[in-house]
């Protein structure tokens, strides 16, 4: 947004010089910077790997923000595919069975979680996901 106010010359119409403008916008971009960091650390940034086959082809990663989002996310998914399966039904419900079911059916599913402690991240496996998933929807349903 700054580097849109330079190149427009903004910074002269509101009395600010070029080198003050240049100055305020890298930090103004630096503060900016790592309070979204902070928020990505604070969330806990999660990438769920996933295989839907034996087929090497269907690798595929999934980002999130946060564990809670990740865990909407391959919820969503299963969503989804049930939509895909049964076009002609309105309604669709399923219970944590029929999820884990799904999440098992899966080639292979895991999660990268960051931890700001060690400034890296941490593997998770399917019965990890599954807990989280249970833990997540129960507070949703509360």
């Amino acid at each position: 947004m700054l580097d849109l106010l330079f190149i427009l010359r903004w910074n002269l119409v509101l009395g600010i010089p070029d080198c003050l403008s240049v100055i305020m916008e890298e930090c103004v971009s630096g503060i900016l910077g790592r309070i979204q960091w902070m928020l990505i650390i604070a969330n806990k940034h999660t990438i769920i790997l996933m295989q839907t086959s034996q087929n090497k082809a269907t690798r595929t990663f999934m980002d999130y923000g946060s564990i809670s989002q990740a865990m909407d996310g391959i919820c969503g998914l299963y969503e989804r595919k049930l939509r895909e399966l049964n076009p002609a039904i309105r309604n669709i419900s399923y219970d944590i069975g029929d999820l884990y079911n799904f999440i098992d059916g899966l080639a292979d599913m895991s999660a990268l979680v960051y931890d700001h402690s060690i400034q890296a991240y941490l593997p998770y496996d399917r019965q990890w996901i599954k807990q989280r998933t249970l833990r997540h929807l129960q507070k949703l349903a509360h």
